[in-house]
């Protein structure tokens, strides 16, 4: 039986029903293409009706399933070649970011993501996604590897925020995440970024700044999530709907308020609907990007960069009485 999220109760039913149809007319023998085909055809109108009116807090929930594809699923289905390395040369590894080389379109890149797990085994040793110090540590230590051989970075971010223990704090967390937006802006090739499920906080910025910033349609890319604002503004995590609508963090809204450069769109429900459509999607993007980025002189990339940076958000003064 498939399951999903309370909004897709009347797709999953509809599906089922589906199912169990073809099942009986198998079993038992009985012609019913037609009342089958039927309901394939309202499932078809269903979704299209569903999935074009999610609110923010529903994608919210769609780029959190416990299927979406991960930075490791996009390596292995579009790329190539893919080289692992590991360490920050500090601590220690932290297997909450994934690093190394691969080859998109005969292209050779660094590659950078968040890593979330499939299951709480794998979720517990990837610690949620949610990246220590050693983690950005090492995931600039692999860009300026990079650098040094003329390869553009990809960064997949995917991560409610940076892990905010006790221990990570102790090992400077706050200054490895700094370090690595001061380090990002002055790196002297192509950077191309994607939030490809949860872009939380500074855990997404510590990997995210970049000539093209790009948003999965599911995914969200917010200052903090909508239970953590809801639980300071209104001092009640229950308000996480009210507070996903005005933290503006859906990828068109953040493509009107000029955050995201651009939108990859996702199989209908979500990536983890279709793993190889999603990741084509994806890599179309990439590819694309890094193309004509790869096209501008250094000292112009670095300058766009920064500027690209400076003139978000909007503000305005007027004279006091």
């Amino acid at each position: 039986m498939v399951q999903g999220w309370d909004f897709e109760k009347p797709i999953i039913e509809l599906q089922n029903k589906i199912e169990e149809l073809k099942k009986f007319s198998a079993d038992k023998d009985v012609e019913l293409s037609g009342e089958i085909r039927n309901l394939e055809k309202k499932l078809i109108e269903l979704k299209k009706e569903v999935y074009s009116k999610l609110t923010a807090w529903q994608k919210v929930q769609i780029s959190r399933h416990s299927n979406r594809p991960t930075t490791v699923d996009y390596i292995n289905i579009i790329m190539e070649e893919f080289i692992p390395l590991s360490g920050d040369r500090l601590f220690g590894e932290d297997k909450a970011i994934v690093c190394g080389f691969a080859k998109l379109e005969g292209r050779r890149i660094v590659v950078v993501g968040h890593q979330k797990g499939k299951d709480t085994k794998e979720n517990i040793e990837r610690n949620f996604g949610c990246a220590h110090p050693e983690g950005y540590r090492k995931a600039m230590r692999i860009m300026k590897l990079g650098e040094r051989f003329g390869m553009p970075i990809v960064c997949l971010i995917d991560t409610p925020g940076a892990y905010p223990g006790i221990g990570a704090e102790e090992r400077g967390q706050a200054q490895a995440i700094a370090e690595n937006i001061r380090d990002m802006f002055c790196l002297k090739v192509p950077i191309v970024v994607v939030v490809i499920g949860e872009g939380g906080s500074g855990g997404a910025l510590g990997i995210g700044v970049g000539d093209k910033v790009l948003l999965m349609e599911y995914a969200y890319y917010s200052v903090i999530s909508p239970e953590g604002c809801a639980a300071i503004l209104w001092k009640d995590a229950a308000m996480r709907e009210v507070a996903a609508q005005v933290l503006k963090l859906t990828s068109l809204e953040l493509l009107n308020l000029g955050v995201i450069d651009g939108i990859i769109l996702e199989p209908e429900g979500g990536a983890h609907h279709n793993y190889q459509a999603a990741a084509n999607n994806l890599k179309e993007a990439v590819v694309k990007n890094l193309g004509e980025l790869s096209c501008l002189p250094i000292e112009e990339l670095l300058d766009k960069r920064y500027a690209k940076y400076r003139k978000m958000g909007v503000f305005s003064e007027t004279a006091g009485s």
